[in-house]
């Protein structure tokens, strides 16, 4: 009898900064779906993002490393860091595929919104193929499931949907926050607060990174 496949999530995104909402979704999907651990990927060069100005990775792993501290089941993963090119979705599961070898299984976490814009992401079809997705719901957010599945037949026997904790948070919002001297503590880990004092990130005459 072959051993039962290994269940790893993965969570992609810049995480500029990375915030409770972000933490909430992949221990919703590490704890519903039974995920061995969930691998938290920042964006090397996202494509959906072109012209905005993204803090530099050092900022953005460092960021990531404080968020999951003390959470040994979420592991920070530089696999789209160390990939040459834009950072498409498909790349990255066919490249942590080959780390990993045919013995695990890949659940792809990602918002509601995600899933309801997943017919505009590249090779959504090979996505599919490469991990199944696991969408969880955000407070007045909607995905067309019947046309997800008439464009991709089948697409709904690879996709879970789960009901979110509900936390409306936002990273862009949290930029903002900071720009305008608003508190962002009690959006994101203190130690995540903290750096972004201490590095002058989001700031207006310093800009994202600086």
């Amino acid at each position: 009898m072959e051993p039962a496949k290994r269940r790893i999530g993965v969570l992609g995104g810049t995480f500029d900064p990375p915030h409770f909402g972000h933490l909430a979704i992949a221990e919703e999907a590490r704890c519903r779906l039974g995920l061995e651990r969930v691998l938290v990927v920042p964006a090397g060069r996202p494509p959906h993002k072109p012209g905005k100005p993204i803090s530099p990775a050092e900022h953005r792993v460092a960021m990531v490393e404080l968020a999951i501290a003390g959470n040994p089941a979420l592991i920070l993963c530089r696999g789209d860091l160390d990939r040459r090119g834009l950072s498409y979705t498909a790349g990255l599961l066919e490249h942590l595929r080959e780390q990993l070898g045919p013995h695990c299984d890949l659940f792809f976490i990602v918002g509601m919104d995600s899933l309801r814009d997943f017919l505009t992401w590249r090779d959504p079809d090979r996505i599919l193929e490469l991990a199944r997705i696991v969408a969880v719901g955000r407070p007045g957010c909607v995905a067309d499931l019947p046309a997800l599945e008439r464009a991709i037949p089948g697409a709904m026997q690879r996709i879970t949907v789960l009901e979110g904790p509900g936390l409306e948070i936002a990273s862009s919002d949290l930029q903002r926050r900071v720009r305008e001297g608003l508190p962002v503590r009690y959006q994101a880990p203190d130690a995540v607060v903290e750096y972004i004092a201490a590095h002058r990130l989001y700031l207006r005459d310093s800009g994202p990174g600086s």
